[in-house]
């Protein structure tokens, strides 16, 4: 049998491995999974006949090479600074690998290597980056070969909750790592290019500075820009396009409110806070604000950030329950961020019952006879429970397909690499259709730049 290592079985590997699992017999494939938690592995793979789960510590030399020795292929479902120790390996070992993670300079140095002994080293092919990546490919590449000329490219992609889970007034859960949700936009100045003109917002601008977006069916969105729009320009073949620019999705309100953590420092992970674990919710909020024996907490801040009493965003703090004085943040020497994150936890965990929802948005403007176009494209995945969530359906599956596809000998390029081609798009895209993963497109006028960014 053709064996398949699956390092990790977190929350994204759920679809992936039921994938793998149910072409089993008809693709002669047998399943490890290699994780330190036992117990989440086997939940995932039960006692299917093609499948075991093994003990695997990826800091343990030991196990992690004879685990990958014993594979024809290795998918790493690890946090993504870990999947470098795997990728060398693989490369040592001549194993092919499959990760949803984005390229680290540490990947991309072992190209060479790959390619000599012909070996395809993944990446990027999950949601975003992944589904992303490919469904854009396939409409430029469309367009571009039927003589247009591409001058506009916008993308945006949002983790959020389901319509029918949607309870709370920000309108958002975390369905993804809540810590990279807290520290989102951090690290630099977001870039773009919009109408030819280079475009910076600074991290405490992100937030003010939101576009809005409609789909048919989920309503109205916002967007706030990544911090890097023009990181895949080359790569998508944009070098001349007038407009490029992606950024993450979330319901219109979120980002108003969001700034007000900004604005405070809340958000801030690069010192810690003395004396944190004896903190309240409550203490930890005066952190932030001016002394004054005579004002609350609620009325120094609402003074401080000029919060009308009767605004949204106020009722928004108080459902998080910020200023509750017994509840006790147990974190000891924690930053700012990791107190947010906690805080936040308790207000934006799924309940067992919720459901989480993927959206997509693609907007391409482009010439051709003298005339503008522009296509529309959007894609809406809603989750089935808490295993098989929307995140793990739209991250786990391209994986598992390009997984088969790369032992099937249909993936064939070697190298590192990112889904960008006609041989990796193509079949993956089709095939996520008979998963209910697809995109809507419609020509509309072409409206160029949004002047909200302008």
């Amino acid at each position: 049998m053709r064996k398949i290592l699956v390092i990790g079985s977190g929350k994204s590997a759920s679809s992936l491995l039921k994938y793998l699992l149910d072409k089993s017999t008809s693709e002669n494939l047998f399943v490890t999974v290699g994780d330190v938690n036992l117990n989440a592995a086997k939940k995932l793979v039960g006692n299917h006949k093609n499948a075991e789960v093994i003990l695997l510590d990826i800091f343990d030399e030991t196990s992690r090479t004879n685990a990958i020795k014993n594979a024809d292929i290795v998918v790493s479902m690890l946090p993504a600074r870990f999947h470098i120790e795997v990728a060398k390996d693989c490369v040592l070992y001549g194993k092919h690998m499959v990760t949803a993670s984005y390229v680290s300079p540490e990947m991309q140095a072992l190209n060479d290597e790959a390619k000599a002994k012909g070996l395809v080293l993944m990446n990027e092919i999950g949601v975003d980056p992944g589904i992303d990546h490919m469904s854009a490919m396939q409409v430029l590449d469309n367009i571009r070969n039927n003589g247009g000329k591409i001058i506009l490219f916008e993308s945006f992609t949002g983790g959020l909750v389901a319509p029918e889970s949607d309870n709370n007034l920000w309108n958002y859960k975390f369905t993804w790592n809540p810590r990279n949700v807290v520290l989102a936009g951090q690290g630099g100045a977001a870039k773009f290019l919009q109408e030819g003109t280079y475009k910076y917002i600074p991290y405490h601008r992100l937030f003010r500075r939101t576009e809005f977006l409609d789909v048919d069916g989920f309503g109205r969105f916002e967007v706030y820009a990544n911090r890097d729009s023009l990181k895949y320009q080359s790569v998508y073949g944009l070098d001349h396009v007038k407009t490029l620019y992606r950024g993450t999705m979330r319901r219109v309100g979120f980002s108003r409110a969001w700034n007000i953590f900004v604005i405070l420092g809340m958000t801030d992970d690069s010192y810690t806070i003395d004396d944190s674990e004896n903190m309240s919710y409550r203490d930890f909020i005066n952190a932030f604000l001016t002394y004054s024996p005579f004002d609350s907490v609620e009325l120094k801040l609402r003074h401080a950030l000029k919060i009308d009493q009767d605004d949204i965003v106020w009722d928004k703090l108080v459902e998080l329950d910020i200023f509750n004085s017994e509840k006790k943040v147990g974190l000891k020497k924690a930053t700012p961020a990791q107190i947010l994150q906690k805080i936040l936890m308790d207000s934006w965990t799924l309940d067992p019952d919720d459901k989480d929802m993927i959206v997509m948005y693609h907007k391409f403007g482009y010439e051709k006879d003298g005339k503008k176009h522009q296509i529309d494209s959007n894609m809406v995945v809603l989750g089935e429970d808490q295993t098989y969530t929307a995140m793990a359906k739209t991250v786990g599956l391209p994986v598992a397909m390009a997984t088969l596809a790369i032992l099937n000998k249909k993936i064939t390029t070697p190298g590192v690499q990112i889904p960008i081609s006609k041989e990796v798009y193509e079949p993956i895209l089709e095939e996520l259709k008979t998963f209910g993963v697809y995109f809507h497109e419609r020509e509309v006028p072409y409206l160029g730049y949004n002047p909200l960014n302008n």
